[in-house]
């Protein structure tokens, strides 16, 4: 493959990555949910589970409190 037929590969993908974001941006609040139950539903029947990990909160924690500081200074 050469330079060139990187660069056009590329830029294809980066032009269907800003349709899609156009596609999103156009989605209504109820097909947003749709789309979300879907991949809840899919995740559920395919055997998934959701860990119950709190690491993620506390990182979420530490940086309400760090901002919080930063904005009362």
């Amino acid at each position: 493959m050469k330079a060139a037929d990187v660069r056009r590969f590329k830029e294809r993908w980066k032009a269907v990555e800003e349709i899609e974001r156009q596609e999103l941006r156009a989605m209504t609040l109820e097909e947003h949910w749709r789309k979300l139950n879907a991949i809840v539903r899919f995740a559920l029947e395919m055997g998934m589970k959701q860990d119950d990990d709190n690491g993620e909160m506390e990182v979420f924690q530490r940086w309400a409190r760090l901002k919080e500081r930063y904005e009362t200074r």
